[in-house]
């Protein structure tokens, strides 16, 4: 049927990248930034932990203004762009990866501190007193400790990537093959009231939030017997 065209497969293959790339790029900043936050007894800390949230109130068409000014050919984003001879990060697939991450952060950096901050001192103390340097604290006690919340997190971040529009419509510019991921097929379906088309990518995607909220249970669960 028409519903799953080449044109439809290309986005989902884009959207799979997207969230992927998007992930990874998540955990690199989140997890550094999840302990900095849950360690530091610092007032700055809690207004970067206020920052990172903004995205979760904020409406998505006011983060992509400004993204949009940020990634315009005025803004630093032409300055990136005019490296390699382009004028603009805005209407790319590297802008979408900017405002996807923005976007995700606090959905990442949230599980990942709860499970630092769980994990108190004692842990570290332990390390310290064999000789562990605090690099390799981290890596090896801290990180195995909090695999729970960095595993939540990923899930959260990679889901939210998949479902995301306002933010992708407004910097993506809904272009085919570059930027024109599953949602924004959704949004051109109901536009064009192509309901069959629609009915079939909607259901997909609540099968897929189904599945993913499932894991993160189970996840849940599974972590809790095994603390128990």
């Amino acid at each position: 049927m028409d519903g799953f065209s080449p044109e439809l497969w290309e986005s989902l293959r884009l959207t799979i990248e997207l969230a992927s790339l998007t992930t990874v790029i998540l955990l690199m900043l989140g997890t550094p930034l999840a302990w900095w936050i849950a360690r530091s007894k610092s007032l700055w800390a809690e207004a970067v932990a206020t920052i990172i949230a903004l995205p979760l109130v904020l409406p998505p068409t006011v983060l992509g203004f400004y993204l949009l000014a940020l990634l315009g050919p005025n803004g630093l984003g032409g300055l990136l762009a005019s490296l390699w001879g382009g004028a603009t990060l805005a209407f790319t697939f590297a802008g979408l990866v900017v405002g996807s991450v923005l976007s995700a952060l606090p959905l990442v950096v949230q599980p990942i501190r709860n499970a630092f901050a769980a994990m108190g001192n004692r842990p570290l103390e332990v390390a310290a007193t064999l000789r562990a340097s605090p690099l390799c604290a981290f890596f090896t006690v801290a990180l195995p400790l909090a695999r729970t919340g960095v595993l939540t997190g990923a899930i959260i971040g990679f889901a939210h990537t998949i479902g995301t529009f306002g933010i992708v419509l407004m910097i993506g510019g809904n272009i085919p093959g570059r930027t024109k991921v599953l949602s924004a097929y959704l949004f051109d379906y109901v536009q064009t009231s192509r309901w069959r088309e629609a009915s079939w990518l909607a259901g997909a995607m609540v099968i897929f939030a189904f599945a993913v909220i499932l894991t993160l249970s189970l996840i849940d669960k599974y972590s809790g017997r095994r603390s128990t």
